[in-house]
Order: C-alpha cells, then sequence, then structure tokens
C-alpha cells in the first residue's frame, strides 16, 4: 500500500497542482474535487500569463492549441503545452508545462503532470498521470467495470476499496505504456515502470518494473 502513496508516485514540483494533493494519501481520493480546484486555481492565475477563454477555461498565452481543439471547463492548460487537431477535453482538466494532448486525444476528469505526453489516439479519464508518463499510440485508460460496481485495486494479496465507481489509471512518473494496451479501471503503476504494447493491465504494477503479460511482470535490470 505505501507504494501506492502519492509521495512514492509523483514529483509534485513537476505539476501547476501541487497543492491539490495536500492532505491526501492515494491520489483516486482526490478525483472527486478536480473540477472545484481547477476553477479556484485558475481564478487566481496571472492573467499576463495565462488567458480566460471562455467560462472556466485558461490558457497559457505561450501554449500551442490548435483551431480545431475542443476546450471545454474547468480546464486548465499550462505553459509551451501543446493541443493538437481535433483534441476533445471535456472538462475537469489540467495540462501540464509542456505537455502533448495529441490528435483525437480524449480527456476527462484528469491531472497531467508536465511533460505528459499522450499524443496519438487516447483517452484518458478520470486518471491522474505522473511527470514524463507516456501514452503509446492508441492505448487508453478503462474508468468503469462492466457490471458498473465499484472500482478496487488488487496489491498483492490485499483488494483495495476505492469507493469509486468511476477511476481510470494513476501513472507514476516516467512510466511507458505500450502502443494499443487497455489500462483497466483501477489500475496503479508505479514509477519508471513500463508496459509492453497490446497489453490488458489491471492493479498495482512496482516501480521499475516491466509488464510483459498479466503472469510475467519483471523487475527493469
Amino acid at each position: 500500500m505505501d507504494r501506492m502513496l502519492i509521495k512514492n508516485l509523483y514529483n509534485l514540483e513537476e505539476t501547476i497542482a501541487a497543492s491539490f494533493f495536500d492532505g491526501a494519501q492515494y491520489p483516486w481520493e482526490l478525483l472527486g474535487e478536480i473540477g472545484e480546484y481547477i476553477v479556484k486555481l485558475g481564478n487566481s492565475l496571472d492573467p499576463e500569463k495565462y488567458e480566460k477563454r471562455a467560462e472556466n477555461v485558461w490558457v497559457a498565452r505561450n501554449a500551442k492549441v490548435f483551431d480545431s481543439a475542443y476546450l471545454g471547463g474547468p480546464c486548465i492548460i499550462d505553459e509551451e503545452a501543446e493541443v493538437r487537431h481535433c483534441a476533445f477535453i471535456r472538462g475537469n482538466a489540467i495540462v501540464g508545462k509542456g505537455a502533448v494532448v495529441g490528435n483525437s486525444t480524449e480527456l476527462k476528469n484528469v491531472i497531467l503532470f508536465n511533460k505528459v505526453q499522450v499524443p496519438h489516439y487516447n483517452y484518458v479519464g478520470d486518471s491522474i498521470l505522473g511527470y514524463k508518463s507516456h501514452m503509446g499510440a492508441g492505448s487508453i485508460t478503462s474508468n468503469v467495470k462492466s457490471d458498473k460496481t465499484l472500482v478496487t485495486i488488487r496489491c498483492g494479496e490485499k483488494v483495495v476499496e476505492t469507493g469509486r465507481k468511476k477511476m481510470g489509471a494513476m501513472l507514476g512518473d516516467g512510466v511507458e505504456v505500450g502502443c494499443n494496451s487497455v489500462l483497466n479501471p483501477g489500475t496503479v503503476i508505479g514509477r519508471g515502470s513500463s508496459v509492453y504494447p497490446t497489453s490488458s493491465v489491471r492493479g498495482f504494477i512496482p516501480e521499475n518494473h516491466i509488464f510483459k503479460s498479466t503472469n510475467c511482470v519483471v523487475a527493469r535490470q
């Protein structure tokens, strides 16, 4: 359980939302508060650096947002981020400094730390992605169980109750997710770990490991 603590997954110096995590132990505890936090933070931003483009939509003046991208509030696009053609930001989203949101990528109720890349046909919902984490083309977070029951996280022999119907993935700093992978509801991946392409991942993957298949998760050498 300690390995899933916020302090063991994320470098909070690498997000505009550092204060959001104050007082919490596990990142999924905060998923229901993202929208309210964005409104509060957005209204405190320096208007010389951030343009308010619509109700509860703030975009850094040096960010690059293509005309065909949709920005739904509340959201913040931080400095030097890039939001590409036909990206769909549904709301309750923070896109960190230097992050990339790609063509036809959809975001909803998420925090992307600085330099996160979700650049090609990704869906990221009810998730928090750490500094420099990367999702390969076509990889997605699945955030609702097929039977609509509350999401749990399997961590070794323990099953952690989240109390949430919707939870995608918590990716630690520097996580690499291979192309066309599915991160099932309640996935937590520790810092520096990788997921092979076309994987179906569930539960907790420790830091500095490689997920090859459900029965083959090995320490990085």
